[in-house]
């Protein structure tokens, strides 16, 4: 999901249906908004939970753009995460993917900012949390 503008939300979902996408989509995305989707029936159920609406564009008929309603914000994230995938890592496996998406998702949301204040946000962010593979072993 992405904010036109604005940033994106990544998640991993154990299996992609109408059912699991509508509950992240309730849980981050505001009553206010306006939903803009492809045509896939995965999205039918969600529209009346939005004041905004839902509003589509079918792709299957090669329709990418219906005035100001288009689905190219979130194409070009998900573009830039399988290009990423695909050139740079070149196999990811299942255990980990949730940290790759978190990585693009931190790229992208960040974007604005300059390489210094990126570096800068991570370290803070990681502040209070301590990172390692395995636990280590104690005698």
């Amino acid at each position: 999901m992405v904010q036109r503008g604005g940033d994106v939300r990544a998640k991993v979902l154990p299996k992609v249906n109408s059912k699991n996408l509508r509950e992240v989509i309730y849980e981050n995305v505001s009553k206010k908004a306006r939903i803009m989707t492809d045509e896939s029936y995965l999205y039918t159920s969600i529209g009346g939970a939005f004041e905004g609406g839902h509003d589509t564009v079918n792709h299957s008929a090669k329709q990418y753009a219906n005035g100001d309603i288009t689905t190219n914000t979130v194409e070009g994230f998900f573009s830039i995460l399988k290009r990423g995938m695909i050139g740079t890592f070149h196999n990811v496996s299942k255990e980990h993917l949730h940290r790759y998406v978190g990585e693009f998702e931190y790229k992208y949301n960040t974007r604005k900012m300059l390489d210094g204040e990126r570096i800068v946000l991570a370290i803070k962010k990681s502040e209070g949390k301590r990172l390692h593979y395995k636990e280590p072993i104690t005698d």
